[in-house]
């Protein structure tokens, strides 16, 4: 890539204060993951973003000058210095001494980069299928080109999300992340268990029948499949599906419940639910627990492989949106660094998107 690129000089003795002091909800702002709009930064307006993916560049062909660029991983903070120019950005690593201003990827470069990418797999998926003994069939460029504008609307494409520092406060919602069987059920019990003046899990609610003794409201909610299908097309559920011919599922309600009690709802979560629960209604603290590390011939079956596998998958599609990692190689110190992480957050400033506030 060819071009100019104009540096802004930003005078080393400017005052940073906190985002909160230096905005205010009526006060004109563009949203980095978003192009359009003004592209200059004002001066009086301090900007920050969380990276949510993995940059280097050292191994980016695009960036004119590779020792301009600064090298950043998912869940780094960066203030954004200007953007006056199109494809790249300059900006600096908040809390990193002695940190320099340099170049990043603009949200439209790395969005185009991310599409170009899956665009060219889709291109040699689509010609290996097309090769038949070495002969390729008759290809149709109308069909071909609706597949590619297609990859567009089907890609997760994150790159920066604004955020804004606040002092100290207690998130309402703990949700757990990880793959089947890493253990989230057990650290939620035993959460619940040991704070049970902090920690509460919503009471699910199903269509099957109660057992005999069974309370409702105890365990479970019961309600009937006409009333449950009405509330799931008025978007009441987090999450809901079936079992044995009855469905279950968790109210948005019920949640609010825990929060209105003062205590944090524990969640054990699919990852898509966090598209409803990242607001700041449910301000929720996400941790992945991530599979125990497989020591060569020591746990090598198969059981842990297939963990590790799909723990590594989660990681890799959602880890933009961990608030912590923690691999759970032994249950005990997994919950004690979980107890120490959630003291820790309610207890420090903490860095939040910024549609938590404005």
């Amino acid at each position: 890539m060819r071009g100019s690129i104009t540096f802004k000089i930003v005078p080393s003795y400017r005052t940073q204060g906190s985002s909160c002091e230096r905005d205010s909800p009526s006060t004109s702002r563009q949203s980095p993951a978003n192009g359009t709009g003004h592209s200059s930064v004002n001066s009086s307006i301090l900007i920050y973003v969380r990276a949510q993916f993995e940059y280097d560049p050292s191994r980016d062909d695009l960036i004119p000058c590779k020792e301009a660029g600064i090298p950043f991983r998912v869940g780094d903070i960066i203030q954004i210095i200007s953007k006056d120019d199109h494809n790249w950005w300059q900006g600096k690593l908040e809390n990193t001494k002695n940190a320099t201003a340099g170049l990043i990827p603009s949200p439209e470069l790395q969005e185009w980069r991310v599409a170009c990418i899956a665009m060219e797999k889709t291109k040699q998926e689509q010609q290996a299928s097309c090769t038949w003994f070495g002969k390729k069939k008759k290809q149709y460029k109308d069909k071909y080109l609706a597949k590619h504008n297609a990859v567009f609307d089907q890609l997760d494409l994150v790159t920066y999300e604004e955020v804004v520092k606040l002092p100290a406060f207690k998130r309402k919602t703990l949700v757990l992340l990880g793959a089947h069987g890493v253990g989230r059920r057990h650290i939620k019990n035993t959460l619940i268990t040991k704070h049970p003046d902090r920690f509460a899990y919503p009471i699910p609610h199903t269509t099957r029948l109660p057992k005999k003794d069974e309370e409702n409201g105890k365990n479970y909610y019961f309600v009937s499949h006409d009333q449950m299908m009405q509330d799931i097309s008025n978007n009441d559920y987090l999450e809901y599906g079936s079992h044995e011919d009855a469905m279950y599922g968790t109210r948005l309600e019920t949640i609010r419940q825990i929060h209105e009690q003062g205590l944090i709802s524990i969640l054990d979560v699919e990852p898509q639910a966090l598209k409803v629960l990242r607001t700041a209604e449910f301000a929720p603290y996400v941790v992945f627990i991530a599979a125990p590390t497989i020591t060569p011939g020591i746990n090598e079956d198969e059981s842990l492989q297939r963990l590790q596998k799909e723990s590594e998958i989660l990681q890799k599609t959602y880890a933009h949106y961990f608030d912590q990692t923690i691999i759970n190689n032994e249950i005990d110190e997994t919950i004690r660094h979980l107890e120490e992480a959630i003291d820790l957050v309610c207890t420090t400033a903490q860095w939040i998107p910024v549609s938590w506030v404005y």
